[in-house]
């Protein structure tokens, strides 16, 4: 059942960058302002304080920021991911985050959940860490919403007060929020 009762769709927002003012960040802060009823959001903010993934410590009891993170991944219908490339493949901590959602056995872990993503590299086109989110999703058995994958490429200059201005992207981040609660709901029911 969704966290917001009947019929809500939560979805949880993770960035994939640590930096300061990052358009990654800037984008999932613009989706969280434009989530209307019924969807909630809740933005993932501890990337830097994860461990280092070790199996050997992927048992009880975690580690208090690996539940967390877990405990935010189980509260959520749906994931929206946004995240840069660093040096052709997804930044290390990312990566690291991802593995420690790999082995969650919980009942509303990433197995099978709604996850999508926005590309929001102006530059490169972050092409390489986008195919290796896939990969790694699809290790995950997370349920990939393809319609609600999308390129909205965020130049510095569209961004103020770690909100995305330009209405366009805007129309852009709220059509993805609008792809993926719909997935998200259909998926809770």
């Amino acid at each position: 059942m969704s966290r917001g009762g009947p019929g809500t769709v939560h979805v949880l927002l993770v960035a994939g960058s640590l930096r300061e003012g990052s358009t990654n960040g800037a984008v999932l802060a613009t989706a969280a302002e434009l989530a209307r009823p019924p969807m909630t959001v809740e933005r993932y903010e501890g990337l830097d304080r994860l461990p280092h993934f070790n199996p050997d410590r992927d048992a009880p009891p975690l580690d208090p920021a690996v539940d967390e993170l877990r405990s935010a991944v189980h509260r959520a219908d749906a994931l929206l991911f946004s995240t840069p490339e660093y040096a052709g493949a997804l930044p290390g901590s990312f990566k690291n985050l991802l593995d420690w959602l790999i082995g969650d056995d919980h009942p509303r872990s990433l197995y099978e959940k709604p996850v999508a993503w926005i590309n929001a590299s102006a530059g490169t086109g972050a092409v390489d860490a986008h195919a290796s989110l896939r990969t790694v999703l699809g290790y995950a058995h997370a349920t990939v919403v393809d319609s609600a994958c999308a390129a909205v490429p965020v130049p510095r200059g569209a961004v103020a007060g770690g909100r995305v201005t330009d209405a366009g992207l805007r129309a852009d981040i709220a059509a993805v929020l609008a792809a993926l609660a719909s997935v998200g709901a259909s998926a809770d029911a």
